[in-house]
């Protein structure tokens, strides 16, 4: 059994930044696809950028040049950096860790951008 636990969430203005990490517990964080979602009050989950296990990268459009996904293998770990950041990127944000035999989602961290 996989777990996904995220933190870095918090509250900032408009224009600052953040990381966010998400540690997988396991073995087969290396072998996994592992991408960062989000889900604004009212509104459908949606990707916001995606690492493969060989470090190729995928962002939305609209965090294109603003957000960065990476990972530490040797720490199990998947990070988001979001600068720039916009009220509109206010949402909840999970990490997503998949195989091929699934995927597992974590609880989610709480992101607020004030105007």
């Amino acid at each position: 059994q996989v777990q996904l636990v995220e933190s870095g969430g918090g509250l900032v203005q408009a224009g600052g930044s953040l990381r966010l990490s998400c540690v997988a517990s396991g073995s087969i964080f290396s072998i996994a696809t592992m991408g960062w979602y989000r889900q604004a009050p009212g509104k459908q989950r949606e990707l916001v950028a995606v690492i493969t296990s060989g470090g190729s990268t995928n962002y939305a459009d609209s965090v294109k040049g603003r957000f960065t996904i990476s990972r530490d293998n040797a720490k199990n770990t998947a990070y988001l950096e979001k600068t720039s950041l916009k009220p509109e990127d206010t949402a909840v944000y999970c990490c997503n860790l998949g195989v091929a035999d699934g995927d597992y989602w974590g609880q989610g961290t709480q992101v607020t951008v004030s105007s």
